[in-house]
């Protein structure tokens, strides 16, 4: 877990919030597009510099003039974000000058008594930086001229914020925990928003009946027992024909990136739709990527899947055999069984096998089944190890790759994950001749 002071990136729609959080990062992790509103949930990243570290976090555009529900959301995300900050940049636009949204804002931040940084953005050409001067009517003191798009004035932005971290001791004990990294995905409207603030017990991210309400992945730390754990939030993922936008395509892109660094995947089924084939689908997507994987069967208040019909489509369609929990964001059933799953998923991740034990286990298997033959020659399995977890790699040496056959290797996987109870968990196994 990153115990790293935190920095919220705060402003107007569309004054480059998240391009100036990309910046900054060093990585394209916001989503960012022309259309405004396209953050709505905070987002937490990691940010180095000079060899210290923080963690910001991005936030959704306020307008205090919309009073939509969707505007509401956003605006009470963003006053969280700022109570958890120990410092704000509030972002403004240095080509349009001051709005009534930045003078709102200012005061939000202002009242919230957290030390702030004025940032002027889009000043491209640091020959017109006198249009910066207007914004000391805001009352936030000297604002700093950047842009995000050309990277233009952000390494002396990255030094202020960390002068002004070591100025409020925020970076005195700032330290990084191993943490558990957890995905959440799934179809649109599947609940997975639902499920994490259930699980979190608050409205960690915005949860709206409109499908596709989350568009980004979105970063939560927390710590929990002991332990910690990264939960991230990703977009309803759709079938790439299906897509009606760049903001989407991206949105897509970010969720199966989020897939390739976690650890554990979630994926989400609406019971009340079923397991559908693009279910199996997600849950392929996250095989792939090498994730500890489980399915919450979510919404099992309103409709109860056929449990023995999802056994046999799943062992149809996948040899990982994901372990399933009947869950309800709602009710709150089932929730309390979400953290005991991802940890033993972890264990099996990171766990490694004694070499004597997986010895014994090839012997055994040889006995009771043996090595098939193949153009009159037959498989002989020497030996086998284990030389890296995360996923766990076994590597058995053998006389001949060449003559190991699908149906015997299938076998041999299905009946490893039996013995050693590897079910949901990514098991890479290698052939390794004699002359390779």
């Amino acid at each position: 877990m990153s115990i790293l002071p935190k920095v919220a990136v705060v402003g107007y729609p569309n004054v480059g919030k998240s391009t100036l959080l990309n910046r900054l990062t060093g990585r394209r992790e916001a989503v960012v597009h022309s259309e405004a509103g396209v953050t709505r949930d905070r987002k937490e990243l990691r940010v180095e510099w000079t060899g210290r570290a923080f963690t910001m976090i991005d936030t959704g555009g306020v307008d205090t003039a919309d009073r939509r529900q969707m505007a509401r959301q956003v605006r009470a995300q963003v006053e969280t974000a700022i109570k958890e900050a120990v410092l704000v940049l509030l972002v403004v636009d240095g080509l349009t000058g001051i709005g009534p949204g930045d003078e709102d804002l200012a005061q939000i931040v202002r009242r919230s008594k957290c030390p702030a940084i004025l940032v002027a953005n889009k000043i491209d050409d640091f020959n017109r930086v006198d249009l910066i001067h207007e914004f000391h009517a805001l009352g936030m003191g000297e604002p700093v001229p950047v842009s995000a798009l050309h990277g233009t004035g952000s390494g002396d932005l990255l030094d202020i914020i960390i002068g002004r971290l070591e100025e409020t001791g925020a970076l005195d004990g700032a330290e990084e925990r191993e943490e558990i990294r957890v995905a959440f995905a799934g179809r649109p409207n599947a609940g997975k928003s639902s499920m994490l603030n259930r699980l979190l017990g608050e409205e960690r991210v915005i949860v709206s009946s409109e499908p596709g309400t989350t568009r980004d992945a979105i970063d939560t730390v927390v710590e929990a027992q002991g332990e910690h754990f990264r939960f991230v939030d990703t977009a309803g993922l759709r079938r790439p024909g299906k897509l009606s936008d760049d903001v989407e395509y991206y949105s897509r892109v970010r969720a199966l990136a989020a897939l390739e660094k976690a650890q554990v995947a979630l994926i989400l089924v609406d019971c009340t739709v079923g397991l559908t084939d693009y279910d199996l689908t997600i849950l392929d997507e996250a095989m792939k990527r090498n994730c500890a994987t489980a399915i919450l069967l979510n919404k099992w208040d309103l409709q109860k899947i056929d449990l023995e019909d999802l056994k046999w489509k799943l062992g149809r369609k996948t040899t990982l055999k994901p372990p399933f929990l009947a869950v309800s964001a709602l009710t709150g059933r089932g929730v309390g069984d979400i953290l005991p799953l991802i940890r033993h998923l972890h264990e099996l991740y990171t766990s490694h096998l004694p070499t004597r034990e997986l010895n014994k286990f090839l012997q055994e298997i040889k006995t009771a089944h043996s090595p098939p033959i193949v153009r009159g020659r037959q498989l002989k399995m020497y030996y086998i190890s284990q030389p890296a977890t995360s996923p766990p790699r076994i590597v058995i040496q053998v006389n001949n790759k060449g003559l190991i056959t699908k149906p015997y290797a299938t076998y041999l996987e299905n009946v490893m994950r039996e013995r050693f109870d590897y079910y949901g968990c990514p098991l890479v196994i290698q052939f390794k001749g004699k002359r390779s």
